[in-house]
């Protein structure tokens, strides 16, 4: 073996390692493997196969509109009425289903294209006013919320709206995104392959298309992006978009999985989004993250969610842990990002 040989070694060998610590996701993996460390060690229940379905049945759901949020947080913005636009969507599905009996597949179809053009509306708004996108989605959140309790109260004289399961179509629609598969004697959530699905696509579209250059550059710096030709409005419309077709797929699965829907569904669950994609590496700033990363971050909420149950604590602590961990993910992200434009110079 040569002397150049080996410099060479030593030169692949450091390359690898700085590529593994400028990695967005690496402190959410770090913190979920200490975080199951932590509830393994103290839970048979939890680290048993039983368990796991329990912990990844919340994570998956919650994961596939981290994935998303992460995306356009990516991109340089935010979505406030994410978590409401799931609740409306599981609305539009089983009233239209329940009320005027139209098959489930049909009601699917016309929740997601109420989903989408809320996502175009918001896209649009952003990049024509350019107001700030925490404002234009806060007005969107709150005529949401107007706009799914007075609806539901109008039509069934409740908050609530249910029946789906005698309604044709639920079994098909239901085995495909609400079902479970058993695995060695375990039923899993049909929606962990979802989730899995998703985070795979995302991670393709931004590590390996050109999409994904261009959402890293107008979350960097949108002005710049458009001074090299980059389509940053169009970029951005797609991503708010892509985050109403992600409440779509989940405001679905949940209203398959309960066959019916609370006004007040969805509410709050936006924060816990953002949340997970912070834990999984997402800059607040925009231009940078991952959509494993986000995986993680919800896969940590996940295990949190349930641990806390299995282990017999008061679930306020719940919240406590989830502050924790916000503010540890958004030093280490701090941190990781600062040595990642170091390593870059």
């Amino acid at each position: 073996m040569t002397a150049t040989t080996v410099a060479d070694e030593r030169l692949a060998a450091s390359g690898r390692l700085r590529r593994l610590l400028i990695r967005p996701e690496l402190g959410a993996v770090v913190g979920a493997v200490l975080v199951f460390a932590f509830f393994a060690s103290q839970s048979a229940t939890f680290r048993s196969a039983d368990g796991v379905a329990n912990w990844l049945d919340p994570a998956s759901t919650l994961g596939i509109m981290a994935v998303a949020v992460a995306l356009l947080m990516i991109g340089g913005e935010f979505d406030l009425s994410a978590g409401v636009l799931t609740g409306t969507v599981g609305l539009v599905l089983v009233t239209l289903a329940t009320e005027f009996g139209w098959n489930v597949w049909a009601a699917m179809l016309a929740a997601l294209v109420v989903a989408l053009l809320v996502g175009l509306g918001n896209g649009l708004l952003v990049v024509r006013t350019r107001l700030p996108s925490f404002i234009v989605t806060l007005g969107t959140f709150l005529m949401l919320q107007g706009v799914n309790l007075g609806v539901t109260k109008a039509l069934t004289g409740t908050v609530q709206v249910g029946g789906l399961r005698e309604a044709a179509g639920f079994e098909t629609a239901r085995a495909l995104l609400a079902g479970t598969i058993t695995i060695g004697g375990t039923q899993f959530r049909v929606a962990i392959l979802w989730w899995i699905g998703v985070t795979a696509l995302a991670t393709w579209v931004l590590m390996r298309t050109t999409v994904g250059n261009w959402i890293f550059a107008v979350g960097g710096n949108a002005q710049a992006a458009r001074a090299v030709g980059v389509p940053a409005d169009r970029t951005k419309v797609g991503l708010f978009m892509t985050t109403a077709l992600a409440a779509w797929l989940v405001g679905s699965i949940l209203a398959l999985r309960l066959t019916s829907v609370q006004a007040s569904a969805g509410i709050g669950q936006e924060f816990i989004y953002i949340i997970a994609a912070v834990i999984g590496g997402c800059l607040l700033t925009g231009g940078y993250g991952s959509a494993v990363g986000a995986a993680i971050g919800a896969l940590i909420f996940g295990m949190a969610d349930k641990g806390i149950v299995f282990l017999g604590w008061d679930a306020d602590w719940f919240m406590f842990f989830l502050g924790v961990m916000l503010l540890l993910a958004t030093l280490a992200n701090r941190l990781v990002r600062k040595y990642a434009e170091e390593v870059r110079r």
